[in-house]
């Protein structure tokens, strides 16, 4: 391995304000989203994306795959959603082993209730700061990095 290509003043700045933009962004939409909703953003991400699918229910491996979280930290996050009333998990006719997570009429309240406040902060924290080109520039590097970090932990990364 040859010598390490260090990021050159432009690069390290732009890495910086990147991770602390960051940290900073998902700290504040955090805040928010559990001072006007009562909910976490893991909690947040199962509603949204239970609420999206056609029969509002994922498999809870696929649920994790989506998350980036391992099922035994997913299952226990549920156990928590579970008491609150938000999903129910349901057995899967065909395995034995696996479970559906089924958003429940508590949990599309829950979401339907926050979505609002969440996409006007996303709005006021990010996107009304940018000008359209600049929001369709985040959008490929966005899309591009995640194509590329996806293809990794799949084995598919392309080159």
């Amino acid at each position: 391995m040859g010598e390490p290509r260090w990021l050159d003043e432009r690069e390290d700045r732009a890495w910086r304000g990147y991770r602390r933009m960051r940290r900073l962004l998902d700290l504040e939409l955090a805040r928010e989203l559990m001072q006007d909703a009562g909910l976490s953003e893991p909690d947040y991400d199962v509603l949204s994306d239970l609420s999206e699918t056609p029969d509002q229910r994922l498999r809870l491996s696929e649920l994790a795959d989506r998350m980036l979280w391992s099922r035994s930290r997913l299952s226990h996050h549920l156990t928590r959603m579970q008491q609150r009333g938000l999903v129910t998990r349901e057995e899967c006719p065909s395995d034995g082993r696996g479970a559906f997570v089924v958003l429940s009429p508590a949990g599309r309240r829950a979401i339907e209730a926050a979505a609002p406040g969440h996409v006007a902060a996303v709005r006021r924290h990010l996107i009304d700061l940018l000008t359209a080109e600049e929001v369709d520039a985040l959008g490929a590097l966005t899309h591009r990095v995640v194509d590329r970090l996806s293809g990794r932990r799949t084995g598919r990364a392309e080159v």
